[in-house]
């Protein structure tokens, strides 16, 4: 039978959402941050559903399927994607912001003994399924049913994992929401108010969807998004969070975005800006079994 993904990364979408990387603790053994890291996803001291998912830096985790974002993707006319690998990545996500706040608490002071918390960043959805551009965000996801064969490794040595890009962006909205309606679709790509993708005559080569949009001998590389909105009302933008079967897709897509290559940078670009950037594998279900804590007894 063939590993299990995580089942988190699917999970039906939820109003409030909680990213945490952590960097390991000096002399802790990996396998102690793995096991606290396992425990989140157990019975904790908190009321409501909540789903997790865990992710390893690349290189800390075998078999190795993917490297370190430890290089900054910088494209011809200085733009640069900031390179911040950290150790471990915990996403947490409820449909209640008590809950989360809770659970979110109770995941950190499991993980204290061994992990430095390096980054907390809350989330939540926004307008069902917009970002704070205004426009419809994942349009091009495949559906629900054909997610697990696009974001997880159906086989080979890391059957069941995923390779996820977390980037925090922050947004420059009085500049975006200065253009006009007209102007603000030539940017992404799509109409604004049902995101029909425009045609061939009209989409700029530098649009979002022209650049994000990776295809090969034919063939478009899907890459399954779970991204929400973050921030405050003077300080937000959009939280990346997309899963692959492999990180071939995930580092097109951010060289495509810069213009490495042939100097055509995404037009989103302008009015946000990269401030993290790190890859983290998705272990499948049963990798992580045996650092569970019943097993540790």
């Amino acid at each position: 039978m063939a590993p299990t993904p995580q089942p988190g990364i699917f999970a039906a979408a939820l109003a409030e959402h909680a990213y945490l990387e952590f960097d390991l603790r000096p002399g802790v053994p990996l396998r102690a941050l793995i096991a606290a890291l396992t425990a989140v996803g157990e019975p904790m001291p908190a009321t409501g559903a909540i789903n997790v998912v865990i992710g390893i830096r690349p290189s800390l985790w075998e078999p190795v399927v993917a490297a370190d974002f430890t290089e900054a993707v910088a494209g011809p006319d200085g733009f640069t994607m900031p390179a911040t690998q950290h150790d471990a990545w915990l996403w947490l996500s409820g449909a209640d912001r008590t809950a989360l706040f809770d659970y979110t608490r109770a995941a950190l002071g499991l993980l204290e003994p061994v992990a430095i918390c390096a980054r907390e960043v809350s989330g939540w959805v926004y307008h069902q399924d917009r970002d704070l551009t205004g426009f419809i965000d994942g349009t091009e996801n495949p559906p629900r049913s054909l997610a697990p064969a696009v974001a997880a490794a159906a086989d080979g040595p890391g059957a069941g994992c995923s390779v996820v890009l977390v980037q925090q962006w922050r947004h420059d909205s009085a500049a975006f929401e200065a253009l006009s309606v007209a102007e603000q679709e030539l940017v992404i790509g799509r109409t604004k108010a049902d995101s029909v993708e425009l045609d061939e005559e009209h989409q700029p080569p530098t649009s979002h969807v022209s650049r994000t949009v990776v295809e090969e001998h034919g063939e478009e590389l899907k890459i399954f998004r779970r991204n929400t909105a973050y921030g405050t009302v003077r300080d937000h933008g959009t939280m990346f969070v997309g899963f692959c079967a492999t990180q071939h897709p995930l580092a097109e897509m951010l060289r495509r975005m810069a213009g490495v290559g042939d100097g055509v940078r995404d037009a989103l670009t302008r009015y946000t800006a990269p401030l993290t950037g790190a890859y983290y594998v998705i272990p499948p279900v049963e990798a992580l079994a045996p650092f569970a804590p019943a097993a540790q007894d």
